[in-house]
């Protein structure tokens, strides 16, 4: 299974000053997928960006100009870096990049082990790529059926395994990180900039803390305010946020804007020169909000999303026991989707195979009419069924164990060798639909429902 590939850097190849080179906005998302077919032979893509991962995810890839345009898409985006790009990408084929996709689905690929966020992330990354007008669909039916299992997965991963319990997400780590610094909250005032998922999970967080007052500001005043309700805080206008960043203790930084909001002029001119008590910054944002020299500040205390690999989860050591069966849960679905996609070329590969030698048979007789022109049209009747049983027999043995290999999981091994030895080229391809037997039949698409493939 050759034909799918993911191409991407991650928080665990390159530092958060690197990966926010690779970020994409949601706009930009649409665009770079829209341009991409035109470079390549890809039919489908769908592209993940969060503030830990860049992902490219490919097909078909089976031909390398597929991956090269991906990797040169994602190079282009992160422009001129010292030493290249490629030593910060990865790029994984076939089952690999399935499992690839189904652990960072299921938490196990990320920062912070079992982190339950990014199974929606990557569920708009889907939909965006679906909602990209072209024709055929970027979210055509390989990724539709390989995300839709990879959710799956992930339900399962947390529902039948404790790697999600405890602290499972960027943004607790984060509330975490505050209480070790200033202890019990009570009493802190906060700012959160930005009006995202991951700043409301970390507003949710510290209003359990009984935190007095919480302030969120925006670009968008609007989404501000809709926080703030949600959150019992207040709603500021983006322009007074400097006056309160001189007022909170803690400020957290989450917004999509594509550069620095708090630069260390700009931290100056808010609090009036220095800051005479402690500020603790969180810049979960990628890119990232504030610019690091804010960092060296007096009393300014300034972490980013690399900085919270070093806080110590108490249920760290239960969680990584749990992965182990995770892993399984993972592994199992890789390759139950494997034997689907590969049974997806089976049907059309026999009846090009049938084509093909039943043109060689109606050749042949073409050849022996013209030698026994004098046989009753009787004759030549029995004749003709004679060569169509006889090529039947030829061919169920041949066909009843591909079958059998493909659903052993080696599929693609045996319909490569298929394909070689009897000449038949890639031409034919399947154009079923998810959820309808298409050219699987209903036999196969019943012994796909069988092995716990389909939705």
């Amino acid at each position: 299974m050759t034909s799918i590939a993911v191409v991407g850097v991650s928080h665990k190849t390159a530092p958060v000053e690197i990966r926010e080179r690779f970020a994409f906005t949601e706009g930009e998302i649409v665009s770079a997928l829209g341009g991409l077919r035109s470079r390549c032979a890809m039919k489908e893509a769908v592209l993940l960006s969060t503030c830990n991962r860049t992902e490219l995810y490919l097909c078909p890839a089976s031909d390398a100009a597929v991956v090269a345009a991906g990797e040169a898409l994602l190079s282009e985006k992160a422009g001129g870096l010292v030493g290249g790009t490629t030593q910060y990408l990865y790029c994984r084929l076939g089952l690999k990049s399935v499992r690839h996709l189904f652990r960072v689905v299921s938490g196990l690929d990320s920062l912070v082990l079992g982190e339950a966020e990014i199974q929606g992330q990557v569920k708009t990354a889907y939909e965006l790529a679906a909602s990209v007008p072209a024709e055929p669909p970027l979210a055509g039916p390989v990724l539709h059926r390989l995300f839709q299992t990879a959710f799956a997965v992930g339900g399962q991963v947390r529902s039948q395994t404790p790697v999600g319990e405890g602290t499972t997400s960027v943004a607790s780590v984060a509330v975490e990180l505050a209480r070790k610094i200033f202890g019990d909250l009570k009493g802190r005032q906060v700012m959160i900039l930005g009006a995202g998922h991951t700043a409301r999970l970390v507003g949710e967080a510290m209003k359990r803390d009984r935190i007095p007052r919480l302030v969120v500001a925006n670009r968008g005043y609007d989404q501000a305010r809709d926080l703030a309700e949600r959150l019992a805080g207040e709603a500021i206008q983006f322009d007074q946020m400097p006056v309160a960043l001189a007022q909170v203790d803690i400020l957290v930084a989450s917004t999509a804007a594509p550069h620095a909001l708090v630069t260390r002029y700009g931290f100056r001119r808010a609090v009036g020169g220095q800051r005479r008590k402690p500020l603790l910054i969180l810049d979960l944002a990628i890119p990232r909000d504030v610019e690091p020299e804010v960092g060296g500040e007096p009393n300014v205390f300034l972490y980013n999303v690399d900085d919270l690999r070093e806080i110590v989860d108490e249920t760290l050591s239960q969680r990584q026991n749990a992965a182990a069966a995770a892993e399984v849960i993972v592994g199992d679905h890789a390759e139950a989707f494997a034997q689907w996609h590969d049974a997806r070329d089976l049907v059309p590969l026999i009846r090009s195979l049938r084509d093909r030698w039943s043109d060689v048979r109606e050749g042949e007789l073409s050849w022996l009419w013209q030698r026994l022109s004098h046989l009753s049209e009787e004759d030549r009747g029995m004749v003709e069924a004679f060569s169509k049983r006889l090529l039947n027999k030829l061919l169920h043995q041949p066909t009843t164990r591909l079958k059998e290999g493909v659903a052993d999981g080696r599929g693609a091994e045996y319909i490569g060798a298929l394909r070689f030895l009897h000449g038949i080229d890639h031409t034919s391809s399947p154009v079923g639909v998810d959820g309808h037997p298409g050219p699987l039949g209903p036999e196969l698409a019943d012994e796909s429902r069988r092995r716990g493939t389909d939705e």
